[in-house]
C-alpha cells in the first residue's frame, strides 16, 4: 500500500511538472512573437512614405485654422463661396474683358449719384437724408500689414542672396528650372489667368491628395527614387565636373 502510494504521488508530481513546463513554453513563445512583432510593425511605420517628407496630417501642414478649413472644404459653404466669388471676378476681369480701373471708375459714379440724388430729393420723397459715414484708416492695422510684409520681403531676399551665393548648387538649379517654366507659362496667359490657376488648384489638388493620399504616396515614391536617380547621373557627369571651392581658395593664396 505504500508503494502503491508514494508511486501515485511520483506520477502526480510527474505531471504538474509537465503541465508547468508546457506553460512556460507557451508564455515564452507568446512573448516572443509580441516582442518579434513590435519591431515589424514600427518598420513598418517608419516605412511609409509621405509626400515631401511630411509627417503632419494635410490639415497641419496649412496651419489647422480657418483657411485649412477653407482649402481642405471642412465647411462647404465657405469653399464654395470663396471660390464662387474668385471665379466672378475672373469671368468678370477676362471673359468679360472689363478693367479694374474702369470698373472702380463706374462703381464710383454710380454712387456718388445715388447719394447725390437722396441728399437733394429728401424734401419731395419725405424721408431722411442718407448719412454718409466718416471713413478714417486706423493707423496700427496699416503699420502691422507693413511690418509683415517688410519681414517676408527680408526673408524672402535673404533665401534669394543664399542662392545666389552659389552654396548649394542643388537649390540653384531648381529655382532657376521653377522661374523658366514660369517664364513659360507667362507667356500662354496673363497675371490674372495665372493667379486664377494657382487658386482652383490650391482648392482642388490639395483635398483630393488628402483623399487619396494612401494611392498616390506610392507613385510619388518611386518618382522621387527616379529623379534621386537621374539626379545622381547628372551630377556625376556635369555637376561634379564643375569647379567651384577650390579654384576661389587658390585665387586669394
Amino acid at each position: 500500500m505504500a508503494e502503491e502510494a508514494e508511486s501515485a504521488v511520483s506520477g502526480l508530481e510527474s505531471v504538474m511538472e509537465k503541465v508547468a513546463e508546457k506553460i512556460h513554453a507557451h508564455d515564452s513563445s507568446s512573448s516572443s512573437d509580441s516582442d518579434s512583432e513590435k519591431p515589424v510593425t514600427s518598420s513598418l511605420k517608419d516605412k511609409v512614405y509621405r509626400l515631401f517628407g511630411r509627417e503632419k496630417p494635410v490639415h497641419s501642414v496649412f496651419g489647422g485654422g480657418k483657411p485649412a478649413d477653407v482649402f481642405l472644404w471642412r465647411n462647404k459653404k465657405t469653399s464654395a463661396s470663396v471660390l464662387g466669388g474668385v471665379t466672378a471676378v475672373w469671368v468678370f476681369f477676362e471673359l468679360l474683358e472689363y478693367h479694374l480701373l474702369t470698373l472702380v471708375c463706374h462703381i464710383l459714379i454710380l454712387s456718388l449719384a445715388v447719394l447725390f440724388l437722396w441728399s437733394n430729393a429728401h424734401t419731395f420723397i419725405n424721408k431722411t437724408p442718407p448719412r454718409i459715414p466718416e471713413v478714417h484708416l486706423p493707423e496700427e492695422p496699416i503699420l502691422q500689414v507693413a511690418s509683415a510684409l517688410r519681414i517676408e520681403m527680408n526673408r524672402g531676399f535673404a533665401v534669394l542672396h543664399n542662392i545666389a551665393s552659389g552654396r548649394d548648387l542643388k537649390k540653384f538649379l531648381i529655382v532657376i528650372a521653377g522661374l523658366w517654366i514660369l517664364s513659360i507659362v507667362g507667356n500662354w496667359c496673363n497675371f490674372l489667368t495665372l493667379f486664377y490657376i494657382s487658386f482652383v488648384t490650391l482648392f482642388t489638388v490639395p483635398v483630393l491628395y488628402e483623399k487619396y493620399e494612401d494611392k498616390i504616396d506610392p507613385f510619388a515614391e518611386k518618382a522621387a527614387i527616379e529623379i534621386k536617380k537621374q539626379y545622381a547621373v547628372f551630377d556625376a557627369k556635369v555637376l561634379s565636373k564643375i569647379p567651384r571651392g577650390p579654384l576661389k581658395g587658390k585665387k586669394l593664396e
